[in-house]
């Protein structure tokens, strides 16, 4: 793996047909290499929509999203995947396949259309899998996986494509404590490796211990930006998320917590 660029988003603004509002509106924040970036907010805030703006999937108002010093439209796809492998909120494949054959579609874009799996890709998918806690799972297919199944072999083929930037659309959905906090892991050391990774997750507690940086979105814009230290903030994420909360420290590790209130009587 190459020395992998930076990750920029300049003041973009996405509008999607017949809406009024704009989805992004002036969004600026750079993903730096050798830490997680992580994006929160509350539903609608934009965070998906991000993703889908790197993917291409949804042209821009205005603005520029840059991989290094290379602006998005300059990049053929080709060489787009060879530096950002991108794991979506959602997809399902069209038919059903063996686990490690989709898995090694990640590797799609260092070989020649239509060549067949070398040995360096062979062992980069069994590679992947073993990282994504799925080594087993090689022959299964993928209608027969569980939904938090289904989510690491997505992140082992992301995994497996071996590319410098890592984007990760809420890749703990369906997981349960002992995988999510698996997956936290695996970030945390990939970015010690010296990857850029971005993250959208809804998992404020997880992310304040594990990422450097938050970038907080609220109704398209950026709300805050920061160490966790300066996200977390409680009068803040009440507003934000329209619900009494307060911020307190995990006696077990230190870190920032939330934990939100009930809003009318109970302590529970």
């Amino acid at each position: 793996m190459t020395d992998a660029p930076s990750l920029s988003f300049e003041n973009v603004a996405v509008q999607y047909a017949g809406r009024t509002i704009r989805a992004l509106d002036g969004v600026s924040f750079v993903a730096q290499p050798g830490r997680i970036t992580a994006i929160v907010g509350p539903n609608g805030s934009g965070k998906s929509t991000l993703v889908r703006a790197l993917l291409r999937l949804t042209p821009l108002v205005s603005g520029t999203i840059r991989v290094g010093n290379d602006a998005l439209p300059t990049l053929t796809p080709r060489e787009l995947a060879r530096r950002v492998a991108v794991v979506p909120q959602r997809e399902e494949p069209t038919l059903p396949m063996q686990v490690d054959d989709f898995v090694a579609l990640g590797r799609h874009v260092h070989r020649a259309a239509f060549g067949a799996l070398r040995v360096e890709d062979r062992r980069a998918i069994d590679h992947a899998l073993a990282r994504a806690g799925m080594p087993a799972a090689a022959q299964r297919r993928t209608d027969q996986l569980s939904g938090g199944e289904w989510q690491r072999v997505r992140i082992a083929r992301s995994l497996a494509q071996d590319s410098p930037v890592l984007v990760l659309d809420e890749p703990t959905s369906f997981l349960d404590i002992a995988h999510e906090m698996a997956v936290f892991e695996l970030l945390d050391e990939l970015a010690r490796d010296g990857r850029t990774v971005l993250l959208v997750s809804h998992q404020l507690n997880l992310v304040a211990r594990f990422a450097s940086h938050m970038v907080l979105l609220h109704a398209g814009q950026v709300a805050a930006a920061g160490s966790p230290l300066d996200v977390m903030q409680g009068a803040l994420l009440e507003r934000v998320y329209d619900w009494p909360l307060v911020i307190t420290r995990d006696p077990a590790v230190g870190a920032l917590s939330l934990l939100p209130l009930r809003r009318r009587g109970g302590s529970s």
